[in-house]
């Protein structure tokens, strides 16, 4: 199911199914590598874990958002984030430009 690209912020239900989809994914990568032993570098498996943590703490506090009706809106400038980025990243809390702003 595609999101509708005319809507700024998809429908909440939509928008848990994505987040769902993405929160399934990141257990199943950390799972993974929570299995994957001392055989790889220990740093770089380290990073990896960590990695993988903040985005689901990016994932949880997208729920937040959508609870709370914020979600779909830039935490920096407050203009909608369009459906397509919201689509690939639907943890995301800046649209592009903000984001490549603070990077």
């Amino acid at each position: 199911m595609s999101l509708d690209v005319t809507r700024a912020v998809p429908h909440p239900d939509e928008a848990r199914r994505l987040l769902e989809h993405a929160r399934v994914s990141r257990l199943a990568q950390l799972q993974a590598l929570d299995e994957t032993g001392q055989a790889t570098d220990a740093y770089l498996l380290s990073e990896q874990k960590s990695a993988m943590r903040r985005v689901l703490k990016e994932i949880e506090e997208a729920f937040g958002r959508i609870d709370d009706g914020t979600y779909g809106t830039c935490q920096d400038c407050a203009k909608p984030i369009p459906a397509e980025r919201l689509e690939i990243l639907p943890y995301t809390r800046c649209c592009v430009a903000c984001r490549r702003r603070a990077t």
